[in-house]
């Protein structure tokens, strides 16, 4: 499993709908069960199952803190198309919910106590109040997003595009030029699918949780192929070949390129074929692209 720093673009399918809906599924059982568990030997926990003004407040509480682990998750999800989100905002972004949570938890806690409803064995002060909260919403919401994580990132697999070298392949015939070397795409079983000679392949393009490698093939068609799979594997993958990352959702063939053009809101390339589109290049990559593009036979 590849490891980040916080620097690093986040990988887009932990903001999924699917990998957020789960997320919150689970964070909600979680801390459900955390909270039930430790009321015995917390000093200001209120929670009650059962009947009475207890319930009610613990109840309106619960559902308020999931709604606002929702509507941040759905902000999340919104947050997919931006190129600039890291591994470090989503950090960020989880720790001030949790955060929030714990100021909502504190509010009750205080407005509760006032009002009657709730009676706390240790009348702590605001800020010690705040701090057991903090500890409590980092433990029941921090815990099942990193396990989350943890899980999708296993789900997405790396074994399913490879970069094949047959040098020292024994066959009984002899390789061609440029047959040395051939893109080779597997299923999340290991399962060879697709394989293709580098000089055949245009572009790579996101498609949220799936990639579509644009081709031609022993005809001159152009022609589309898709599969489960990150872009950021890709990008890792072929790192040492043709393949350069332009864009958030495109990786392009150097050798490919027809245009390099410079336009008002930056550079956009244009392919040696007519079936494909003009693919804009961001500048995140835009050094990279026109060292490449330069530095290229």
């Amino acid at each position: 499993m590849p490891k980040y720093s916080p620097g690093d673009q986040l990988p887009r399918f932990l903001l999924g709908k699917h990998q957020l809906t789960m997320t919150v599924v689970f964070a909600a059982f979680f801390s459900l069960l955390f909270l039930l568990v430790s009321i015995p030997f917390s000093h200001n926990a209120w929670f009650e199952l059962g009947r009475g003004e207890a319930f009610a407040f613990t109840v309106v509480f619960y559902l308020i803190a999931i709604a606002v682990v929702v509507f941040s998750k759905i902000g999340m999800h919104l947050m997919r198309s931006a190129d600039n989100f890291t591994v470090g905002h989503y950090i960020v972004w989880n720790l001030l919910e949790m955060l929030f949570v714990a100021l909502l938890y504190s509010f009750f806690t205080i407005e509760g106590d006032k009002f009657g409803i709730i009676n706390l064995t240790d009348n702590m002060g605001f800020w010690r109040l705040l701090l057991s909260a903090i500890v409590y919403a980092v433990i029941s919401l921090g815990v099942p997003y990193v396990v989350a994580a943890q899980y999708f990132m296993l789900d997405e697999k790396d074994n399913t595009i490879r970069l094949m070298n047959y040098d020292n392949v024994v066959s009984d015939v002899p390789l061609g030029p440029g047959e040395e070397r051939r893109i080779t795409l597997f299923d999340n079983s290991g399962v060879l699918k697709f394989s293709i000679n580098p000089d055949n392949l245009y572009f790579i393009e996101s498609d949220d949780n799936y990639i579509q490698v644009w081709y031609t093939d022993n005809t001159g068609e152009m022609k589309k192929y898709m599969l489960r799979c990150r872009l950021k594997t890709v990008e890792e993958s072929f790192s040492e070949s043709e393949l350069v990352r332009c864009h958030r959702k495109y990786i392009i063939n150097i050798r490919r390129v027809r245009v390099l053009a410079s336009e008002r809101d930056g550079y956009s390339v244009e392919l040696d074929s007519d079936a494909t589109p003009r693919i804009p290049v961001s500048k995140t990559y835009e050094q990279a692209v026109l060292a490449r593009f330069n530095s290229r036979n």
